[in-house]
């Protein structure tokens, strides 16, 4: 029997010997070119690589966000940095805005009537939020647990619950000049419905909205609470009926009350939605332009944003803009303040 003893002289492939070969795959230009093809017109050398297919994954996501972020830049991202380049200018409107510095915003600090302003906006932004949550948590809890105890049932609202909702959410679809006209006539020194009343009672009202700068911070805040309460007892309402009836079930058995099953269930609970309608609400006192402006005649009351208002109705662009970022930068602030604040460990359910 003949045995075949020849040896192959031939080199051996590459790929055989040199494992790091057979890893490498395709090279990046055929790489970054097959993600920005169709996945039918791909070659299969490098449609089944890995990285191919975190890429892919990658692709897919951002071709629905393309669109949308570029309109976000577009009329978001872009006014605001215009905003903060014309903060630095003198600019007056006209086609010229020589860079000044830093001259407005010292300008801003010296300025009385700015500060005046801010310090009613940050009273609006610190007590509006708390008033308006704390109605808002316990007009939803009454809706959504404060009813008498039914038969089969943990929990259960209190009579009429999809009417109340209805009734407190009306005032959202109002406009806000409206809201702010109704309330001024409400709030009238000689006609209002408020001081109508205690006339009957033989009590003099007060001018509400004539002078005294606290009885105008009182009158904006109750504005500001009764157009949002609505809202926040629909957005609670929602979340407190997320939580799972076999909590309240075993709070109940442990014999807690209305009061502690509220604190030791509910809130924490909810915790993250009040912290976000915490920012919203600030945010919403912050920028209280439209109340004051309608409601609240300029030699009584002014925030910020009205402040803010007027100095680009007296043709002072580069200055109000400069106001416009300080905003900014207090709204930030204020948002970053309440998620430290409100940090918690987030509970699962």
């Amino acid at each position: 029997m003949k045995t075949d003893t020849r040896v192959d002289s031939s080199p051996p492939s590459k790929t055989a010997a040199d494992p790091a070969a057979r890893t490498k795959g395709p090279n990046w230009f055929l790489f970054l070119l097959a993600v920005l093809l169709p996945p039918r017109f791909t070659p299969d050398s490098v449609r089944y690589d890995r990285r191919y297919r975190t890429l892919d994954k990658y692709r897919f996501i951002l071709g629905f966000l393309t669109v949308p972020l570029a309109f976000y830049l577009m009329f978001v991202v872009s006014p605001f940095l215009q905003a903060i380049y014309y903060s630095f200018t003198d600019w007056s409107g006209g086609a010229t805005a020589n860079f000044i510095g830093f001259d407005n915003f010292t300008k801003m600090w010296n300025d009385e009537r700015f500060w005046e302003s801010l310090e009613v906006t940050a009273l609006l932004a610190v007590i509006a939020p708390l008033v308006t949550l704390v109605l808002g948590m316990f007009f939803a809890y009454m809706i959504t647990s404060g009813g008498r105890h039914v038969k089969g049932r943990a929990i259960s609202g209190v009579a009429g619950s999809a009417f109340y909702k209805v009734v407190y959410f009306f005032p959202q679809v109002l406009s806000v000049a409206i809201i702010a006209v109704v309330w001024g006539r409400v709030f009238n020194t000689n006609s209002g419905l408020i001081n109508g009343g205690l006339d009957k009672l033989a009590i003099d009202g007060p001018a509400w909205l004539g002078g005294d700068r606290t009885l105008a911070v009182i009158a904006v805040m109750t504005v500001l609470c009764w157009s949002f309460v609505g809202f926040y007892v629909v957005l609670f309402s929602a979340a407190m009926g997320a939580i799972p009836k076999d909590i309240y079930e075993a709070a109940l058995l442990d014999g807690a009350g209305r009061g502690r099953t509220f604190f030791s269930v509910t809130l924490p609970l909810i915790w993250d939605t009040v912290r976000t309608g915490w920012i919203y609400m600030g945010i919403q006192a912050i920028d209280s332009f439209a109340i004051v402006l309608v409601m609240v005649p300029e030699h009584v009351l002014k925030v910020t944003p009205v402040f803010l208002y007027e100095r680009f109705r007296d043709g002072q662009y580069g200055y109000a803009t400069s106001i416009g970022v300080v905003l900014l930068l207090l709204s930030m602030a204020f948002s970053l303040i309440v998620m430290r604040i409100g940090n918690r460990d987030r509970i699962e359910y």
